[in-house]
Formats: structure tokens, C-alpha cells, sequence
């Protein structure tokens, strides 16, 4: 554990702890895994945002800011925090990172450092913190922003995603090494122009604990009833997820004569009632409750804690995860390593060639159904409602999955491996 003692590693990423959803508790544990591993670890940060896009309140007001957590020096810098996502105002969330983190950089000279995408301004400060020092700058992509903003339907994103695009190749290009999070990023990135040997595949790891409370007094606390079957989306709210097509299955399922209705019943043909629950904050929070008015099968609940979060995704029925039908090789959703762990069966409403497709495939742990389809979303829950024995083999191999490939140690390892590639060949 002491391989980077001596070393300063900076870690640059606009999001970081206390955020709970997304890359943030990625890079925290980085930074944490590195500092207990004798580096002298800081990280470059914005103010606590994700996935509501509301500071914190604990961080409202402040400019700049230093803070020490677990051993890691957190440089904090304030920025834009758009309420509504538009091109135009996503552009201004990135200049203000920039900008900031240009005019007041930390005041350390580091060994390597560090950068997460998809934050282009943080790609684009960790490349010239890292020139400006003369050391390896590592890149880890999690998404692409000029990729994700061309598939994901926001308003004004064509132009937006062509210079996003031009400026994250230019980052990676000049990086040291790039990681990606799934093979289906390889040939993407490859095209932007950055050699095959220089790329790594470093799957993300499961950063939650597995379940270990009552599933039945979960559900007790919860409303939910032995005879309902429930669907749980957790996570970010936003245009990418195409969290639509949930709302639309529920209203289906009241069509039918089968939603839950909030008691949990059956209908006259003895099938139980279903239930979707859309758990998290984001963006798009507010026009998903619009567009549920009225809908009984429907219900929403608020970003759960470290401790209980675990323990609704196992008190779950099925698990869910959406994207749009455009939503191919940018996006692989965090989401996806605490589902594994939950021991429960995914369902996929994604696009058959997506990296998210294929990685429910390699894990054997869940289903895939087309996107934006919600018949076909609401016959599957109807075909594991009613075979028991293979959700359990689903959810089974999904843990094993995350156990075998997904654990915490090794993902941070692959991590940390890069950065000692990185300075060796620097």
C-alpha cells in the first residue's frame, strides 16, 4: 500500500463527495485508495451538485475552498449550476469550470495527474495543469460529452457536440494513457485519433455495499406489497435515460387493469399488480412528475442514503435501466455495478448494440428489450413476475458477476495501475 509514497497525484474532477450518484463516488475513492496508498493526493473540484444540478447547502455562497476529507485535499471551485440542461447553458456549466479552475489552479506541483470525462473542462484543465507541471496526464473516460450530447436529444446539442468533440479529442490525444470504462468505448476513442496502445480498458467497480437487512421489512416500510411486483429505476433523472418510457409503461399497466394502484392489488385475472418507482434527483424530475399525473402504477421516491440504498434496490422486484434509442457506444450507466451487487435481475430498455446491452449480456444478470417500447418493457416484467426461479438465477449471476469482476479492490487497481504505468514510461 505504500507504492505511491512520496508521489503527488492530482485528481481532477468536477465531481467528488458528497455526491452519491454518477462518477463522484468514483473519483472520491480514487483519491481516497491513493492517499492511503502514501500519495500526497489532491483533488481539483466543483461545489456538490449531481444529480439534483442544486449546490449543496452546506457549500451555497462559497467562492473557493479547501477542504480536507479522508486524508485528501479537496481544492473546491465555484461555477454555473444550470437548472435546465440546454446546449447553450451545459456550454456556460463547462466555461465557468474552466474558467475557474484557470484563474486559480491549486498551488501544487504534481507527479501525474489525473483527469475524469466526461467533465470537458476538467479534461481540458487536467491536460494543462499537467503541461504546465511537465508530467503524464491520465485520462479516464467515463462518457463522452460531444458523443452523449449528439444522441442525447437536447435542444441545440448538433453544434455543441461537434466542438465538445474536437476539444475531448485533443485531450486524449495528448494524454499519456486513456482508460475506458467498457470495450465498446475502444473504437470510439480510437477514431478520435488516439493510438491503440495507449488505451486501457478499466471497467468501473461496484462502489456500494451488498445488501444486508430484511428484504421483507424493506418492503413493509416501503408500501410495497408481496403481490406487487416492482420495477426501480434509481439514479440520475435526465434527457439521456429516457425515463419516459417508464411513465408510459405505467400507464399501460393502468390500461391493462394491472397497475399496482397504490395498494398493491390483483386484478381479475389473478395477476399481481405492478408497480415502477423512479428513485433519484435530476433535471428532467419535475416533467416526469407532469407527465405521471394521474398515473397510478407510478410512484417516485428521493435519492436514498449510503446505508438504505442498498437495501431498496434488493427489496426490488426488478431493476431497471433506460436510454434512448440513440444512445449507443458513449454512455455506460454507474448504475449498472450497485444493480449487479443487488442481487437482483436487470432490464434493460436499451439499444441492442449499446455498450450498456452488451454488459448486461456478459453478466448473464438480466434482460434486454428494445428502447423506448414500452410493451415490450411491461411484457418482460410480466414474464420474470411470473417465473420466480429465473430471477433468482438472474440476480444470482449478476452478484457473482460483480463479486468475480466488479469488486472494489481490482477496479481500483486498474486505476492505480495506469498512474504507475504513467510515471514509469514518464
Amino acid at each position: 500500500m505504500d507504492s505511491f509514497a512520496g508521489r503527488r497525484v492530482l485528481v481532477v474532477s468536477t465531481n467528488y463527495a458528497p455526491e452519491h450518484a454518477g462518477i463522484g463516488p468514483y473519483s472520491t475513492q480514487i483519491a481516497e485508495h491513493l492517499a492511503a496508498s502514501g500519495a500526497d493526493t489532491h483533488v481539483l473540484a466543483g461545489m456538490p451538485h449531481y444529480p439534483a444540478w442544486r449546490v449543496h447547502e452546506d457549500y451555497r455562497g462559497r467562492w473557493r475552498l479547501r477542504e480536507t476529507r479522508q486524508g485528501v485535499t479537496v481544492h473546491r471551485r465555484r461555477h454555473t449550476v444550470p437548472a435546465r440542461q440546454t446546449a447553450v447553458r451545459r456550454g456556460l456549466f463547462e466555461a465557468s469550470i474552466l474558467t475557474h479552475g484557470l484563474l486559480a489552479p491549486p498551488r501544487v506541483r504534481p507527479d501525474v495527474v489525473l483527469s475524469q470525462l466526461p467533465s470537458l473542462a476538467g479534461g481540458v484543465l487536467g491536460a494543462r495543469l499537467a503541461r504546465r507541471a511537465g508530467v503524464p496526464h491520465v485520462v479516464v473516460v467515463q462518457d463522452l460529452m460531444g458523443a452523449a450530447a449528439g444522441q442525447s436529444g437536447m435542444s441545440g446539442a448538433g453544434r455543441f457536440a461537434a466542438l465538445a468533440g474536437g476539444l475531448e479529442a485533443r485531450v486524449l490525444r495528448s494524454a499519456a494513457l486513456v482508460g475506458v470504462v467498457h470495450e465498446s468505448f475502444t473504437e470510439r476513442v480510437a477514431a478520435m485519433g488516439v493510438p491503440r496502445e495507449r488505451v486501457r480498458v478499466v471497467p468501473n467497480w461496484t462502489h456500494v455495499r451488498a445488501p444486508s437487512g430484511d428484504r421483507a421489512r424493506t418492503r413493509a416500510r416501503l408500501g410495497w406489497t408481496d403481490d406487487t411486483t416492482v420495477v426501480l429505476h434509481s439514479g440520475n433523472m435526465g434527457l439521456k435515460q429516457g425515463l419516459e418510457v417508464l411513465v408510459e409503461t405505467a400507464r399501460l399497466a393502468d390500461a391493462e387493469g394491472t397497475g399496482d394502484g397504490g395498494d398493491g392489488g390483483s386484478d381479475g385475472d389473478g395477476r399481481g399488480g405492478v408497480r415502477i418507482v423512479l428513485m433519484g434527483d435530476g433535471h428532467q424530475r419535475e416533467r416526469l412528475l407532469g407527465l405521471a399525473e394521474g398515473v397510478r402504477s407510478l410512484a417516485f421516491l428521493p435519492p436514498a442514503g449510503d446505508e438504505e440504498f442498498p437495501e431498496i434496490l434488493a427489496a426490488a422486484d426488478v431493476l431497471a435501466v433506460t436510454q434512448k434509442a440513440s444512445v449507443l457506444d458513449m454512455s455506460l450507466p454507474s448504475k449498472l455495478t450497485s444493480y449487479f451487487t443487488a442481487g437482483r435481475p436487470v432490464l434493460a430498455s436499451v439499444a441492442a448494440a449499446s455498450g450498456t446491452a452488451r454488459e448486461v449480456e456478459h453478466s448473464a444478470g438480466g434482460v434486454v428489450v428494445p428502447p423506448e417500447d414500452p410493451g415490450a418493457l411491461l411484457s418482460a416484467v410480466r414474464s420474470l413476475a411470473g417465473d420466480p426461479e429465473r430471477c433468482a438465477e438472474l440476480g444470482e449471476r449478476g452478484r457473482a458477476y460483480a463479486e468475480r469482476r466488479l469488486s472494489r479492490r481490482a477496479g481500483l487497481e486498474r486505476v492505480t495501475g495506469l498512474l504507475r504505468e504513467a510515471l514509469a514510461d514518464g
